[in-house]
């Protein structure tokens, strides 16, 4: 599984003009699946996701989680992620876990966020959606869980 990990002072996703996930901040996660992973991945980058310290202190040091802030996380399933545009123009995307496996994955990975005390918002798997945030920092991460 691949995230990409975005501190957020606010984020929102919309479907059809429909809100179907925000919050006020915390962080933005854009997930993506690939064939292989399994529900340890997804446990794994949660546990991981959940105890990151990237926001800042008193003293303005990088030294809290989104845990210890109470921030909340907003979800979104991303499987362009795992886009291959080495050949050609056009990216290809095989090596993305086919819907059924990913959303499954993609739940198993928010179900486990939850369970570590977190508020998971997400927007609407497989659908087209917009994608608004403001990204605080702005601080950007990449975390997969096949480097673990």
């Amino acid at each position: 599984m691949k995230v990409v990990v975005q501190r957020s002072k606010r984020a929102a996703v919309t479907v059809n003009d429909v809100i179907v996930g925000q919050i006020p901040f915390g962080l933005t996660l854009l997930v993506g699946v690939q064939h292989e992973d399994t529900e340890t991945d997804a446990k794994w980058l949660a546990d991981k996701i959940a105890g990151l310290r990237i926001f800042e202190d008193d003293q303005e040091k990088m030294n809290l989680s989104v845990t210890d802030v109470k921030g909340e996380i907003l979800s979104i399933s991303q499987f362009t992620l795992y886009g291959d545009c080495s050949k050609g123009r056009r990216p290809n995307f095989m090596a993305a876990a086919k819907p059924e496996h990913a959303e499954q994955l993609y739940e198993q990975f928010n179900t486990r966020l939850r369970e570590l005390g977190l508020t998971v918002a997400t927007g609407q798997f497989g659908a087209m959606m917009e994608v608004e945030l403001i990204n605080d920092g702005p601080v950007t991460l990449i975390l997969e869980s096949r480097s673990s």
